[in-house]
């Protein structure tokens, strides 16, 4: 939005103010820096951000994942695994450390890399053969899960590498973790003795069922800030709808005009809370704050020539790492579809 028009929506605000009585905040407005166009279909493995605004995620060759780092507008393909040829990278912490996974001949393992280090391998629980990391915290504590004959399990891996299970719902045979914090809580989904997914979070070794809206059968999360609060998805028949659960309470984070369906990726210590929501026959790209509520990202920058589909992490200055498809076709996409993706930062205006 250029100078002239912040100055007329901002005189409207001031004047509807003055004529009700009434504070009105001003929308936030973002301005937009293009990380790339990557190959098709990675929008499913574009995840991680940090406070330095360095982003990861995967590119494809063939059928073959790569991961890189994103950082001062270069990017930083990682390697992989010696007799593989498969590597995702899907967090990364403050000092640049990143994790993943990679594969070789034989399994999937997790890993946890320093910048422009080797890969140290973070190893699966005793008698399992796989695992992947999704999040890593300042400590460099990562979280994700140990697959095997057992099930997958949730775990933590300590910087040394040590891993501990992070232990399931009752009766449950599954559990996977998906995000932490600097205290090293984690969220994520397990199985209940009725095999439905619930979200969850671990904190001070017990793990806490944080249920669904009321009248949906599974949930999962995604995300964990430092003050515990947790985003993910709801699901019932009416379909998928965004939730942030906080301080024993799920809520409802609704969808965009005209859409059914809606998922939460990302929260900051802030409350800022990041995803995507079926508009029409689309996806497009939400943030949602305690103050604004939900809000659709494309109405909160210049005009483009591109459609944000989903905001996949947001940091603590407010800064989201987003993916799009240019807005030139109009036909139908979803996140699952196949498509040239492109990566954007959007920086928070003052």
């Amino acid at each position: 939005m250029d100078s002239r028009r912040r100055s007329i929506a901002a005189f409207a605000l001031v004047l509807v103010a003055g004529l009700t009585g009434i504070s009105v905040a001003a929308p936030p407005s973002y301005t937009v820096v293009d990380l790339g166009t990557l190959e098709e279909g990675n929008s499913i493995v574009v995840r991680g951000l940090n406070n330095n605004g360095e982003a990861t995620g995967s590119s494809v060759s063939g059928s073959a994942h790569r991961g890189f780092v994103v950082a001062r507008g270069r990017i930083d393909r990682l390697g992989v695994r010696p007799g593989g040829d498969h590597s995702i990278v899907r967090g990364i912490n403050d000092a640049g450390e990143v994790v993943g996974s990679a594969n070789t001949s034989t399994a999937v393992r997790a890993f946890r890399a320093s910048r422009g280090g080797a890969m140290q391998e973070l190893a699966p629980l005793p008698g399992d053969s796989a695992s992947e990391a999704f999040a890593v915290n300042t400590r460099g504590d990562a979280a994700g899960f140990s697959s095997g004959p057992a099930g997958v399990r949730a775990v933590l891996w300590t910087r040394a590498g040590t891993i501990r299970a992070l232990g399931g719902l009752p009766g449950g045979r599954d559990s996977r973790a998906f995000g932490v914090n600097d205290a090293g809580d984690a969220a994520g989904a397990a199985t209940t003795s009725s095999g439905r997914k619930h979200a969850v979070r671990w904190s001070g070794g017990t793990v806490v069922d944080l249920g669904t809206l009321p009248g949906d059968a599974e949930s999962q999360a995604f995300a964990i800030n430092s003050a515990g609060d947790v985003v993910g998805t709801s699901t019932g028949e009416r379909g998928m709808r965004a939730v942030l659960w906080r301080r024993g309470a799920v809520i409802d984070l609704g969808i965009l005009p005209g859409g059914g369906t809606s998922r939460a990726l990302g929260i900051n210590d802030r409350g800022d809370v990041v995803g995507s929501s079926a508009a029409g026959h689309d996806l497009h790209a939400f943030v949602w704050t305690p103050a604004g509520g939900l809000q659709d990202l494309n109405a909160l920058i210049p005009p483009s020539d591109f459609i944000l589909m989903e905001a996949v992490a947001v940091n603590a200055r407010g800064v989201i790492l987003a993916i799009g498809r240019d807005g030139t076709d109009d036909s139908p996409h979803d996140h699952h579809e196949e498509f040239p993706v492109r990566v954007f930062l959007l920086e928070p205006n003052p």
